[in-house]
């Protein structure tokens, strides 16, 4: 656990395993635990418990990935590129018939009942073009839209570098599933064989999230209706009232299966130059333990790190669990907030929207929302998990107009499964 930025941040550990721990053919029959016809070393299986089970965090970084910290390195600064587009561009971007799950997003999702402007979204498939079947794509327009891609002569390189990257977290998610499987069949009877495995190597449903948070300023400003497409705030407008712990995206449980995240880069958004690091050591992402106390992820630069959805707490009965968790924005000084902005990149690997929610025979419902946890801040899964033949589609449906009444809080709405 680190602590040297700040005395007042609880900071959660995350566990690190090697790429290597999860390649194929990588353990010895001596260290190993047996399901079918893969292995898991035991080092592996112990650390997944730790990081993903119902005291862990909800997430695992794995580091020597191949490729991704070049890959990163390369495509994460274009965000800042992105959105200086001129907002005809932008616009062009918009595909208001996947409800904005495609192309260029801004102060379409909300906040409470207001627009969100805290930050733009690039949503893109990085497996296919166009996934499913025409039939698919006419019956769920929004699990199954099509790229809409910047023209090359505005981004060069942009579609490439971008397919590159979600390609290499779509893989991570893929190896790391094999292995999830062994630690759900070590403790659940009666686990299917290569069950997560199989879904999310053969999914087209997979979708990249190229995020950029603008830098913070007063809620009014985010609620004019007039601020520009590109974010741009007026020179004069000083950053303020950020101490909200969930400022720059609300508590919330990832819905799905897998996010495989890239981790996250500061710029100078006037500039778009690469900062060392967040000029607030408080900004980021947090989590709630079991415990009820807040605490701060910090994901190491080079490492991919997968973060656990409800779907996967229902299908491997409780197995592993889905944490709830926020990004909190930058809040001092005041002249670096104004200035600073975020980049990341989650990448959600998932099933089908027709995928039907059940838990495994051998375990009960009420197994699989007791392994869990909402910390009082996101909408208990009891709510939005109605019973044992509801669809993935149905049940994200559920959750995102669960979310949006939600005690009246602020939360974000992100239609982005």
């Amino acid at each position: 656990m680190t602590s040297t930025e700040t005395d007042d941040i609880q900071y959660a550990s995350i566990l690190v395993l090697d790429w290597s721990d999860l390649a194929p053919g990588s353990v010895t029959p001596d260290s190993a635990v047996n399901h079918g016809n893969n292995s898991t070393s035991t080092h592996v299986l112990e650390t997944l418990e730790k990081a993903l089970g119902a005291n862990g965090t909800g997430l695992i970084a794995i580091r020597n990935v191949p490729g991704f910290v070049e890959a990163k390195q390369a495509f994460l600064p274009r965000a800042h590129d992105l959105v200086q587009l001129p907002s005809s561009q932008l616009l062009a971007l918009e595909d208001p018939v996947s409800l904005y799950n495609a192309g260029w997003s801004h102060g379409k999702e909300r906040m409470g009942d207001t627009p969100d402007f805290a930050k733009g979204s690039y949503y893109y498939n990085p497996v296919t073009d166009c996934p499913g079947s025409a039939a698919d794509r006419q019956a769920y327009p929004v699990s199954y839209p099509c790229n809409v891609w910047p023209a090359e002569a505005s981004l060069p390189h942009f579609q490439t570098q971008a397919n590159t990257m979600g390609a290499i977290l779509k893989d991570t998610v893929v190896a790391l599933a094999r292995h999830i499987d062994q630690l759900a069949a070590q403790k659940v009877p009666d686990y299917p064989q290569d069950f997560l495995y199989t879904h999310m190597q053969a999914t087209e449903k997979v979708k990249a999230r190229l995020l950029y948070y603008f830098p913070l300023t007063v809620t009014d400003v985010q609620r004019d209706g007039n601020r520009p497409s590109n974010g741009t705030l007026p020179a004069e407008t000083p950053a303020q009232n950020m101490s909200r712990e969930d400022s720059w995206i609300g508590w919330h449980n990832d819905s799905g299966f897998f996010t495989a995240l890239a981790g996250d880069l500061y710029v100078d958004h006037e500039t778009g130059q690469v900062l060392d690091q967040s000029p607030d050591p408080a900004a980021g992402l947090y989590v709630i333990h079991r415990s009820g106390q807040t605490q701060k992820v910090n994901i190491p630069p080079d490492c991919v790190a997968v973060q656990m959805g409800e779907c996967l707490q229902i299908v491997t009965g409780g197995a592993v669990t889905a944490t709830p968790h926020c990004v909190r924005g930058v809040s001092k000084p005041a002249s670096a907030a104004a200035r600073t902005a975020r980049i990341a990149l989650p990448v959600f690997v998932d099933v089908p929207p027709t995928f039907v929610l059940q838990p495994p025979a051998a375990r009960s419902r009420a197994q699989v929302l007791e392994a869990g946890h909402d910390g009082g801040k996101v909408p208990p899964l009891a709510q939005r998990w109605k019973s044992d033949d509801q669809t993935f589609g149905d049940f994200l449906q559920t959750t995102f107009s669960t979310y949006y009444n939600w005690s009246n809080q602020t939360m974000t709405v992100d239609a982005s499964q």
